[in-house]
C-alpha cells in the first residue's frame, strides 16, 4: 500500500473496523493495511487517545490484541431506545453464576460448573452460546471426551475488560464482602458486579 499520512491512515482504520463490526485482530490489520504490527500498535494507541479525548459518540476499545468500535457508555440508553425491539433480556442469576465459574476457571466442562453449582447448568450454558459471553473450545483429554467452555471477546466487552487479567480478584472481593477465603470458590458476578441486571428468584 502507498504510504498515506496519520489522518488519512485513521479514517482507514476507523472504516475497517465500523464494516467489521466485530473485534478484528491486530495481525489482520497488519495484512490488510501492509504496516507492520508494532508500528501499528503505536497508531492504534494514538488512534484511542484521540476517541477520548474528542469524546465521540463511538469509542475504540482494546480486547486482548484486537481492536473493536462501540458505543460510549453515557450515550448507549439512547442505542437502546433506538434499537429496543432488538434489545436482549438481561441475564438472570443462574446464568451469571455458570458465567462467573467458566470466567474463572475456563476452560471447564459442563461437569465441572455442575459440581461446582450443585444443579443442572444446560439451560444456562445455552443461553450463555446464544449470546455469545461463552464459546467451545475442544474436548477434554478424558473419557467421553467432554466439551470444554471458555469466555470470548463479547464477555470482555460487556464486562468493560481489556483481558482476562482484569478480572476482580477473588479473595480481595470476598473480604470486602466480609466472606471467609474459603468460600471464595463460589463467588459469582451476582455478588461482585453492582450493575448486573438479574432476576429476584434465581431461576434458570
Amino acid at each position: 500500500m502507498e504510504k498515506i499520512n496519520e489522518n488519512e491512515l485513521f479514517c482507514t482504520i476507523e472504516a475497517l473496523l465500523f464494516v467489521s463490526g466485530d473485534p478484528v485482530h491486530i495481525a489482520k490489520l497488519s495484512e490488510v493495511l501492509e504496516i507492520g504490527i508494532d508500528e501499528l500498535g503505536k497508531i492504534m494507541h494514538k488512534m484511542i487517545s484521540k476517541y477520548n479525548f474528542q469524546r465521540r459518540g463511538m469509542k475504540l476499545i482494546m480486547l486482548d490484541n484486537s481492536y473493536q468500535l462501540v458505543t460510549r457508555p453515557e450515550y448507549f440508553d439512547y442505542a437502546v431506545k433506538l434499537v429496543t425491539s432488538k434489545h436482549k433480556n438481561a441475564l438472570t442469576a443462574a446464568n451469571l453464576e455458570v458465567l462467573s465459574v467458566i470466567a474463572y476457571n475456563q476452560p471447564v466442562t459442563k461437569a465441572a460448573i455442575e459440581q461446582v453449582r450443585g444443579v443442572d447448568s444446560s439451560y444456562s450454558i445455552s443461553k450463555l452460546l446464544e449470546r455469545d459471553l461463552i464459546a467451545q473450545k475442544g474436548r477434554l483429554d478424558a473419557p467421553g471426551k467432554p466439551m470444554l467452555y471458555v469466555t470470548t471477546d463479547e464477555f470482555l466487552r460487556c464486562f468493560g475488560l481489556t483481558s482476562l487479567d482484569d478480572m476482580p480478584e477473588l479473595e480481595s472481593e470476598f473480604e470486602k464482602l466480609g466472606l471467609g477465603k474459603e468460600k471464595a470458590e463460589n463467588v459469582t458476578f451476582e455478588e461482585i458486579s453492582n450493575d448486573s441486571e438479574i432476576n429476584s428468584d434465581g431461576s434458570e
